[in-house]
Formats: structure tokens, sequence, C-alpha cells
């Protein structure tokens, strides 16, 4: 990490606990490749454009974020009009899936003294009489890299909660349906991108007329949490590897 000083590393890649600095899940995780967002810098004009896309992209992400917390700890709240379908779709599946968390247990700082790692877990949540870590998106998809992140969560939290049985992935997001073949056009950041089956030409030929904003709520349960935690461990390895020199500095290694 280049032209930073060692405060710097220590505040953007990780959390002091009790007087001891732990490296953060989230930044260890960035060590593994991600072909979707290389991807998206690819479609960008240049690396300023891309990196002001994702700042506000984040921006969005944690409003939606913010406010279901709030609902889901009985919190007051504000419902901006960016995110209105979001939040509606998210009620509407409220209705059909019992889902219930504990105010201590939404926003938690959590660390692995074993392992040196620390992050902040959005939620251990009841859903369907299972308890398990539930983690908030606001992504186009449920992407894989996202079980190495809960997986390292899941691993801390067991001993703090050994009811921990799974995990889950609650994906929020919002787009607009081609009333012509079902493609999506999504919004986010500024950035407008048009999501289509592969393969399928009759999408790509489409002249989309499409439909409103409806809000997109998907939940993914992911049990089985040992294997993703090895390959956790293994990123953590590399990224120790790639900072070696800085880790060495302040004293982790």
């Amino acid at each position: 990490m280049p032209d930073i000083t060692k405060e710097e590393f220590k505040e953007k890649s990780g959390y002091e606990i009790d007087g001891i600095w732990y490296p953060r899940v989230t930044k260890i995780v960035e060590i593994k490749a991600k072909p979707a967002l290389y991807r998206f810098y690819a479609k960008m004009e240049n690396f300023e454009s891309a990196e002001r896309m994702k700042e506000i992209s984040a921006q969005e992400g944690t409003l939606v974020h913010d406010t279901i917390e709030k609902i889901l700890t009985g919190k007051p709240y504000d419902i901006d009009d960016r995110i209105t379908p979001s939040v509606g779709a998210f009620f509407r599946f409220l209705e059909e899936h019992e889902i219930s968390v504990k105010p201590e247990h939404v926003e938690v700082r959590l660390v692995n003294k074993d392992e040196r790692y620390a992050g902040t877990l959005d939620a251990i949540a009841k859903i369907g009489g299972k308890i398990g870590v539930l983690d908030i998106k606001t992504s186009q998809e449920i992407y894989r890299d996202y079980n190495l992140q809960t997986s390292a969560y899941v691993a801390a939290m067991k001993p703090v909660v050994p009811e921990i049985e799974t995990r889950w992935i609650l994906r929020i997001d919002q787009a607009q349906k081609c009333l012509r073949c079902g493609a999506l056009l999504r919004k986010k950041g500024g950035r407008i991108a048009v999501k289509t089956e592969f393969g399928n030409k009759a999408m790509w030929r489409c002249r989309h007329e499409w439909g409103p904003v409806e809000g997109i709520v998907e939940l993914g349960e992911f049990p089985e949490w040992e294997d993703d935690y090895k390959a956790f461990l293994g990123a953590k390895k590399l990224w120790e590897w790639e900072n070696r020199a800085t880790l060495l500095e302040i004293g982790y290694l």
C-alpha cells in the first residue's frame, strides 16, 4: 500500500480492540481477485470516474443498509425517496418471512483473538426457527466472495453465540424491468446498466420498454461454512504476505 503512513494503514485496514490492533475482515478479503469489479472498471471512461461512481454507489448502499437495520431493530427511521422501492420490497418480504434480531446483536464489533482478525457484523438473526449470521448487501447479485466474509464472522461469533447454525446474505436492490423481454435496468451510483440473460439474443436486440422501478429482495442461505473459513484463512495468509513490511513495522507480525 504505497504512500501511506503506519497510522493511516492501521486506520484503513483494521480496528484497535482492548489496545491490540487487528486486521479487518473486509480488508483481508480484498486480496481475492474480483472479476465483476474488473469488468466494471473496464467499462468506465477512466479510473477516477470509476472511483467516483463507486463512492456514490457505496453511499446509496449505506442508506439502504442503515434503514433496514433500523426497521429490524424497531428504531425510528425515515425512507429516502431514492430507496423507496427497495424498502417497500423489504416490507413485503417481512410479511412472508419471520425475521427477528436482538439489538445487541446488530452492528457488532467482533474479534477472533486466536486467528487475529476483527470485523463488524450486520446482525445475528432468527429466520425460520434457525439462528445465524445475517449480512445485508445491496449488490447486483449474491457473489460467492461473500462466503469468505460471513464464514469469518461465524467462526468469531460461535464461541459467543453457540446457537449459530447457519448464515444468510440478504440482498436488497431495485431495478426497472423491460415489459417486452424481461431485461433489468439498474441505476446505481449514477451508472446505468442493463442486465440480460447470457446468450439470450432476443434480450440484446429488444427495443426495451421499461416499467416502473421495483424493489428486489433475495435471501440466500449458506449453512456449510467450514470450507469457506479455510479459504478465508488462506486469503489472510496471502494478505499478510502482501503487506508483510508494514505489518512487521507496526508489530503485527
